[in-house]
């Protein structure tokens, strides 16, 4: 790769940072999907979380003049994103998830997952307006998908549960920036193994569901991303087989189970032919999410359990 080299003089204003940021993204072929889609939209989100403003700013702000000191870490940050292949939510430490903010770093997945779109909807209908007592967030990682549905269930409890001491450091600092601590919690289990004798209406996960081949594959961005977080097994199904399993003893008898598999949707379907996964869809991008309901998880459940 050749060495980064940034013309700090001629770079004065944001606009100047945000132009020369999406064409130096662009020449050195950067991966995009932790946030954004493209160069431009990268370059923008650098330089504003960098400079510590809203997307939301007047765009004559955009011919502002950059100091010297911003310009440094402006440079700094490009180097990382650019010749370290760092995702970019990493580089400014925050990232987007439901229309919230959110604290990462590399102890945890940077938010992404479709869920959030089911989130804002409140999983209608199969929660719909009913009041909901308990949510958990298995597998949370930043915390993002318990504190979304903190925030769309006003009066329900919300448990946040990952294996990874330092994910749930990042979560509970995510539930303080979102004044939760009243309703929120955040506990080390493996899977269900700390959550004796909790039951809970709706229960989400984005658990680790990369293959073994599929992670040797992966991008250099997401290389970055913490192991644990993203691969279960030769066919990435680990994790996700143990949930279908133990689920129904944390249910409610009228819960729901909603999980994440991504691409190894294959792998589940293939591995379970007679489960009736209800496949979930997304108007603004995303598949791979399924919704059982603990009646069917109990009727197959020997399925799970002898797989």
């Amino acid at each position: 790769m050749t060495p980064l080299r940034i013309p700090y003089p001629e770079l004065k204003t944001l606009r100047d940072w945000i132009r020369w940021s999406a064409s130096q993204f662009a020449q050195h072929e950067i991966f995009f999907g932790h946030g954004t889609d493209n160069a431009l939209d990268e370059a923008i989100e650098l330089v504003l979380a960098t400079l510590r403003l809203s997307h939301a700013m007047p765009e004559t702000w955009l011919d502002a003049r950059v100091t010297t000191e911003e310009a440094e870490i402006l440079g700094q940050r490009l180097h990382q994103r650019i010749e370290q292949r760092l995702p970019l939510p990493y580089v400014t430490g925050r990232a987007f998830f439901a229309g919230l903010e959110f604290e990462v770093n590399q102890d945890v997945l940077i938010p992404r997952s479709p869920i959030a779109e089911w989130i804002e909807r409140r999983f209608e209908p199969w929660v719909g307006r009913a009041s909901l007592g308990a949510i958990l967030d298995l597998c949370c990682g930043s915390g993002c998908i318990g504190i979304a549905c903190a925030h769309a269930f006003p009066e329900a409890l919300v448990d946040l549960a990952d294996i990874s001491p330092a994910a749930l450091e990042v979560a509970r600092r995510n539930i303080e920036r979102h004044h939760l601590d009243d309703r929120v919690r955040a506990l080390q289990s493996d899977v269900f193994k700390g959550l004796d004798g909790e039951r809970y209406g709706l229960i989400v996960s984005n658990p680790p569901y990369v293959s073994t081949a599929e992670m040797a594959n992966l991008p250099e961005e997401y290389q970055a991303e913490p192991v644990l977080g993203l691969e279960a097994g030769e066919d990435g199904m680990d994790v996700v087989r143990q949930i279908l399993a133990e689920a129904p003893d944390y249910l409610t008898s009228d819960g729901i189970l909603v999980v994440e598999v991504g691409a190894s949707a294959d792998f589940l379907v293939a591995r379970f032919p007679d489960v009736p996964f209800l496949w979930l869809d997304f108007e603004h991008g995303g598949d791979g999410v399924f919704l059982l309901g603990a009646d069917q998880l109990v009727e197959f459940h020997d399925v799970f359990v002898e797989d």
